[in-house]
Formats: C-alpha cells, structure tokens, sequence
C-alpha cells in the first residue's frame, strides 16, 4: 500500500514518522523543503503537487494547521481532488471544522474515493512514539479499510460515527484541555504567591482529585520555563472558537468559553499569536511579580512508555450502531 501524507509540522511529522519507521511506501508534501528533505534521507519519497501525490498513492492524508489551509489543499488546481480517485482514501488528520470536513468529504465521495476525518489526541510526545489515540469519523467499513493504518499511528482508536463526528469530538477535547491550562496557571501562580513549594504543589495536584493530562504534561513544562508544548496561541484560539461554534449553531450561549477566549486573545495581543500557549501564565506572573518555576521538570515532554500496536476501543453501550 502507498500512503502520502501532506504536512509535515508538530504533529503530522510524528505520524508520518511512524509511518516510515514502521514500513509503509511513504511520500510526502510540506511547503517546509527542510522537512521533505528529511524525510526522503529517511527512505520516503516526495511529490510535486497535492495532485501528483494523490495520484501515486492508494491513502491520502492531510495534517495541516486551519480548515482554510486543508480546503486551499483539497480544492486547488494542482490539488488532491484533483488526482484522487475511486477506491482511494483520504484521511483529514486536522482539527478541523466539522462542517467545512463534510463539505470536501463530499467532493472525495463524489470522485469515488472515501473520506474520514481522524484527528489525533494526546500530545506531540505520543504522535512521536505511536502512541497517541485517534479518533475517525467514517462508515463502519470505510473504518474497518483505515483500521491497519491508524493503528500504525497511534495506539487507541476510536470509531466515532459519521464523517465529522470525530472533528466534534477533537474541538471538545481541545477546549477541555484549555480550559484546564487557563485554571492550572492560576492554581500555580497562586500557590507561588503564597510560598508553596512548587515541586510539592505540582505532586499534590498529581495526587489528588485536581490531577488531569494537562497537569501531568503542560505543568511540568510550566515549571521548567520552556513551557515549550508544541501549540501556540493562535492554535488554542482556533480550537475553542471551533468549539464555540458548534454550541453556537445548536443555539447555545456558552460562558466559560468566552472568558477562555478573551484570555488567549489578550495573551496572542501581549506576546505574540505564535507564542507558546502555556506561556498564558505569564499574564499572570507579570501581575503578582513572580516566576513560576520548579526544579528538576523537563523541558519537553517525551513518551517514555515503548510503542505498542494500536487497537480499537470498544465502547460498552453505545447506540449509534
């Protein structure tokens, strides 16, 4: 089977990564040369177009940073739909929106080929082994024909229904994890202000029933001063107004999600939208005139838990079948 796979940044250079290491006649498209060039010095092959690649290969993947750049990529002259054709897959690895996904979902249907929208979760440290958990949105056979690919990329997966399910779920997810890194600054910062240790604070939390993913990742980086994640400003705002969307068209005011806005755009207007998104705490350490640091916490965070082949999670009760 050939596999193409278009993007090439944080986290779609970890999939197609796994997908290399692990065997697959690979060929790949970034704007980034430096990217390509290191992925053909690794055995992969590259292409000249969108077209050209869809036209080699028998899977298509696109992980790409917006819905209007994966769109620009879909429908442009030299682009995939253009050299997709029947039989083919196309597997949109973004956070995306779920609309714009079933709308060129609908353009792949049209040539014959079968979409699937399968975004990723669990930070760039698991793409990076393999070992992160992805969500697919498709028919149940259209999944079970993606299923040995994606557990090559990831390790838990989860067939979420139709087209677009899977896109929902991901801005869901996002916006809990951001939600939790705007309320674990504030818990930082203030324990700094009241003379906490730090290390104690961050194995407290750990410990308790405040504990969370985010925690266990974006805490440490926090406390080591990298606060270096792989995600930036611009993305978290992206994400939680995806999210505020979908609320927003079923005719639902949210509350939380416009203060979390308001937040990231002030951090995106004080330091820039390409700025570490954990770096929020910096609004937060410039008010108290404190560092909140610790001793000890790495400066990115890495699997350390080996590869493993992926799986399906079952879902005990659902309906949607």
């Amino acid at each position: 089977m050939k596999i193409g796979f278009i993007g090439l940044g944080n986290v779609g250079g970890k999939l197609a990564g796994s997908l290399l290491r692990n065997g697959y006649d690979l060929t790949v498209r970034d704007l980034n040369e430096e990217f390509v060039k290191d992925f053909v010095l690794r055995g992969a092959k590259s292409a000249n177009s969108p077209k050209e690649l869809a036209e080699k290969c028998n899977v298509i993947i696109t992980c790409l940073p917006s819905p209007k750049t994966c769109s620009q990529v879909m429908e442009a002259d030299d682009g995939v739909l253009k050299g997709i054709s029947r039989g083919k897959i196309w597997l949109e690895m973004s956070t995306t929106d779920e609309a714009e996904v079933r709308r060129i979902g609908a353009l792949v249907e049209a040539t014959g080929a079968l979409p699937v929208d399968c975004p990723v979760s669990g930070g760039c440290h698991r793409a990076d082994t393999g070992n992160i958990s992805i969500f697919a949105g498709c028919s149940r056979k259209t999944f079970e024909l993606a299923l040995p690919i994606l557990t090559t990329m990831g390790r838990r997966i989860l067939h979420t229904g139709d087209l677009g399910s899977a896109s929902i779920l991901k801005v869901m997810t996002n916006y809990l994890a951001t939600v939790n890194l705007a309320s674990i600054a504030e818990a930082l910062t203030t324990m700094k202000l009241i003379g906490m240790d730090m290390n104690v604070t961050y194995e407290a939390i750990k410990a308790s029933s405040g504990n969370s993913f985010v925690n266990e990742t974006e805490s440490q980086v926090i406390l080591n001063g990298s606060r270096d994640i792989s995600f930036t400003m611009d993305l978290v705002l992206k994400d939680v107004g995806l999210f505020n969307e979908l609320a927003q068209r079923q005719g639902l005011d949210l509350e939380i999600a416009h203060l979390i806005v308001d937040i990231f755009k002030d951090g995106e207007k004080r330091y820039g939208s390409r700025e570490l998104s954990p770096n929020i705490i910096k609004r937060l350490e410039e008010s108290a005139d404190v560092a909140v640091l610790g001793w000890g916490f790495p400066a990115e965070i890495i699997d350390d838990e080996p590869e493993e082949s992926g799986y399906e999670v079952v879902i005990k009760g659902r309906q949607d079948y």
